[in-house]
């Protein structure tokens, strides 16, 4: 396995991991490919097996306001027949070495059982405004003693159109109306 950080000819490869990896979501591999187009993710790394992306994660600003806070972890993926193998871990430990990211303050919305292996703990600052409670909300290097939404990038939030909710027709009484 090789670790390599994304290039052009590795983005249609990320996406196609990325939607591999979150079966009935188009929302993962729709954001990456806008922010991608947007040039706005600053961090970004892959991991290769036999010329195919097994695994990657992307790293993005996180605002205090206008003001840059840290990094936001997100998304991270592993091919479906590569989980379980470790692969992921390594990806992460490989990238939280790396000197952009090793000092800054980083945030995720994830499983905890996970990301705590990793030093993330979970926090009550800032407010995440995905995460009701900020159940599943970590951070590593975490100083924020003040209240705020933490921010991210706009395509965060509207990258995924609404899924429409099928309606049913009102159900009526027999009677008819006038």
């Amino acid at each position: 396995m090789k670790i390599q950080k994304v290039t052009e000819e590795t983005r249609a490869k990320v996406y196609a991991l990325l939607r591999r990896a979150f079966p009935g979501s188009e929302y993962e591999a729709d954001l990456v490919q806008t922010l991608h187009a947007k040039d706005k993710i600053p961090h970004e790394w892959v991991a290769i097996h036999t010329n195919k992306v097994i695994a990657y994660l992307a790293f993005s600003p996180a605002y205090h306001g206008k003001e840059f806070c840290g990094l936001h972890l997100a998304p991270m993926a592993v091919a479906p027949d590569f989980q379980k193998q470790g692969i992921g871990s390594e990806l992460l430990h490989f990238a939280l070495r790396q000197e952009p990211i090793k000092n800054q303050p980083l945030y995720v919305l994830g499983k905890p059982g996970f990301y705590r292996r990793f030093g993330f703990e979970p926090c009550s600052l800032p407010i995440c405004p995905f995460a009701k409670n900020n159940a599943h909300f970590l951070s590593l290097r975490n100083a924020a003693s003040s209240s705020f939404t933490v921010g991210y990038e706009p395509e965060f939030k509207t990258v995924a159109k609404p899924v429409a909710k099928p309606t049913r027709p009102a159900k009526t009484q027999g009677k008819k109306r006038r």
